[in-house]
């Protein structure tokens, strides 16, 4: 019983990481920009924010989150300027500014933060934590806090292993698109339309 639901997780959440959406986004871009280490260490960011909402799910908030219509519009609102911010600035980036050896990229640490910050800024991600995970909780769960807790941190860990990789392959592309400055440009553009536009619909969403 306890295999057969883990084994359910791991297929669920796997189709759920490959999912295109803003952290793929993330990770892709900074990958092709800076190197694959620019795209492994945002995935990892994008993963530790993953395990925020777990803390939230397992202690319960991601309930007053969603009893709570002020909270959820405030973070939401939060959120879908971030990803429009992100995305305007994608937009704005000239193509001379490409150059992995630019002293103005994002250091490591900063895009490490931003990965964090856009899934914790991001009360959908909460609320599909919570109505995610307790579906492969075990009913007769002696602590189904702690089993709660083990699904997060291991979702969080299935998304970094799965979207670092990515991370890792984009970033080999990396110094062929750099020599073709038009082709990071469109790519640049196109990812800053699809942020805008994740951040207008998380903008625009109502609660389910």
């Amino acid at each position: 019983m306890i295999e057969a639901s883990w084994l359910l997780f791991l297929i669920a959440s796997i189709a759920v990481i490959l999912t295109p959406g803003q952290d793929l986004i993330l990770v892709m871009s900074r990958s092709l920009s800076q190197g694959s280490a620019a795209g492994v260490v945002t995935a990892l960011g994008v993963s530790i924010g993953l395990l925020g909402h777990t803390l939230l799910a397992a202690l319960g908030l991601s309930v007053v989150l969603q009893a709570s219509e002020l909270l959820f519009t405030l973070l939401k609102l939060l959120g879908a300027a971030y990803l429009l911010y992100l995305g305007v600035r994608l937009i704005l980036t000239k193509a001379h500014s490409f150059n992995l050896e630019q002293t103005h990229s994002p250091s490591l640490k900063r895009l490490f933060v931003e990965g964090a910050f856009s899934n914790l800024s991001n009360p959908k991600i909460a609320l599909f934590y919570f109505a995610f995970l307790p579906q492969f909780v075990p009913t007769a769960a002696a602590q189904p806090t702690l089993s709660l807790f083990a699904l997060g941190v291991s979702f969080a860990a299935l998304t970094f292993l799965i979207k670092g990789p990515i991370g890792l392959a984009a970033g080999f592309l990396s110094q062929w698109i750099q020599s073709h400055p038009h082709v990071l440009t469109w790519l640049y553009r196109t990812s800053g339309v699809m942020l805008i536009g994740l951040g207008l619909r998380l903008a625009l969403e109502e609660r389910r």
